[in-house]
């Protein structure tokens, strides 16, 4: 595995550990969630609600070409739907993309709540960050349980 497979799927663990933690907090009734990896990969929150958005990746791509190049958050409209979108990451990686679909919205009634989507957007990069910083905590503690257990052997 080269360097680019091991970051990628660092992160692609990183991201699933995020929705997994994330989506079980969404209420029923609320925004659709999405987490978007660099790769393409995505992570809805609900599965059928997302399909019934149907939000193709071309839409999806030029989302992410907006907010690669500084424009942050992305609102725009598919449909009947308000989409708000922004980057998702760490001080360590590029995770990729959050987008937040809010059914049957306007960009006006979103515009007007789009301090509360800033602070929502916020928790997900702060749950991405600590999320990560746990990850690597483990493995520390895991590489000085190795070396312990390398040592003790040596000496016996």
């Amino acid at each position: 595995m080269n360097l680019s497979e091991s970051l990628s799927s660092s992160v692609f663990m990183l991201n699933e550990q995020v929705a997994r933690q994330v989506f079980e907090l969404l209420p029923e009734q609320g925004p659709i969630l999405l987490i978007m990896g660099r790769d393409g990969h995505i992570w809805p929150s609900d599965s059928e609600k997302y399909a019934k958005l149907d939000i193709n990746e071309t839409f999806l791509k030029e989302l992410c070409t907006k907010i690669d190049d500084g424009v942050e958050p992305v609102v725009t409209q598919i449909n009947d739907c308000c989409i708000v979108a922004a980057q998702l990451a760490t001080e360590r990686h590029n995770c990729g993309y959050m987008i937040i679909a809010l059914p049957k919205y306007s960009p006006e009634s979103t515009l007007i709540n789009i301090d509360l989507i800033e602070i929502l957007l916020s928790q997900l990069n702060l749950i991405v960050k600590l999320i990560e910083k746990n990850n690597l905590l483990y493995e520390t503690q895991m590489k000085h349980y190795r070396v312990s257990s390398q040592s003790e052997i040596a000496l016996n």
